[in-house]
């Protein structure tokens, strides 16, 4: 039986974020200064998201919050939610956000992986029916233009499997395109996906790296899934994973060892078995019409959360980011898969 999002999980990561959304400190700053003047605190540079240790882990964990929230509204936490949302999502704060932005030191902050969760934060926000969304809208337009504007100059993608890989960032980015009807953006990130990646074959997938949270080969497989129409896809699939009936590449299909999770960076291959299992779910919608390689995606993911579920909490180093990709997978997730293998 394939894992799937609770009512207990949700209450459980839930208090998982409220506890550190709004913890200032320990904080690993991505900042650039300009002059002394700059020397400022995490809360003062950054009103709505300084907690969560980082920019980019609090923007996700508000995200764990308002998908959370609307998934399941009527858990007594969830006015901690609104209260924190209504606090923290004021005009004020959101231009201070935004101030930060305009700073010529700031031009490559948080990019690609920053710009894509604050997107994909709005993209939430914006089904509420609150005006959370309207308010955080400046903030959100000015990633989406540094999108278009970037990706023009950017020749070649990154195919890490940290914070700057840009499959992860586009295919968090479409939902972004979907709920603001952004049609240029979405064209832009198109084109980008097939210049990159349309003629990429035989992947090797070797992979992982030591501090790898994100699958190089299993993201971009996810970004041109979201990217390209379902029969180019597959078609493309073939070709890039071609030994995927026969479980290879077989880097792909064994959930990685942690050996330390008070280390922040091998801590991060907690969250590399949970997204492999997202885009494992991922590709196993798209093969529909292949029962026996929907079966072995659905078998992977599986073993995949199996390994890394009971970890989303015990130490503050993946405590501060783990339930996002949690709950990407387990929402990727059916409600129920085909035999074990």
């Amino acid at each position: 039986m394939t894992r799937v999002l609770t009512t207990d999980i949700a209450t459980s990561f839930t208090q998982i974020a409220l506890s550190h959304v709004t913890r200032e400190y320990p904080h690993k700053l991505d900042h650039v200064w300009g002059s002394g003047a700059d020397n400022q605190s995490p809360r003062q540079q950054h009103p709505i998201f300084y907690g969560s240790f980082d920019w980019h882990s609090c923007v996700h964990g508000y995200w764990t919050l308002a998908r959370l929230l609307r998934r399941f509204p009527n858990r007594p936490e969830c006015k901690d939610v609104i209260a924190l949302f209504n606090a923290s999502f004021t005009p004020a704060n959101v231009e201070a956000e935004c101030a930060y932005l305009r700073r010529s030191e700031s031009r490559g902050f948080e990019r690609p992986y920053g710009w894509a969760w604050l997107l994909m934060l709005w993209a939430e926000l914006s089904q509420h029916g609150q005006p959370w969304a309207a308010t955080l809208k400046p903030l959100a337009e000015m990633f989406a233009q540094r999108f278009k504007d970037y990706l023009p100059l950017a020749n070649y993608p990154d195919r890490s499997g940290q914070h700057a890989n840009t499959a992860f960032a586009f295919a968090l980015t479409f939902e972004y395109c979907d709920a603001s009807k952004d049609d240029t953006l979405r064209v832009l990130l198109t084109e980008r996906l097939q210049k990159w990646y349309g003629a990429d074959v035989g992947a090797q997938a070797w992979e992982p790296s030591g501090s790898d949270f994100l699958s190089p080969t299993l993201m971009e497989a996810e970004a041109m899934r979201r990217g390209l129409p379902a029969l180019e896809f597959q078609a493309w699939l073939a070709l890039f994973l071609p030994g995927l009936e026969r479980k290879l590449p077989s880097a792909l299909f064994t959930p990685v060892a942690v050996s330390d999770r008070t280390d922040g960076k091998i801590a991060h291959l907690d969250g590399l078995n949970l997204s492999r299992a997202w885009c494992w779910c991922g590709l196993a919608r798209a093969l529909q019409n292949s029962p026996g390689l929907r079966n072995l995606a659905l078998q992977t993911a599986e073993k995949h959360m199996e390994t890394a579920l009971g970890h989303v909490s015990g130490h503050y180093m993946g405590e501060h980011w783990l339930a996002s990709f949690a709950l990407l997978a387990l929402e990727a997730a059916p409600e129920t898969s085909t035999t074990k293998a």
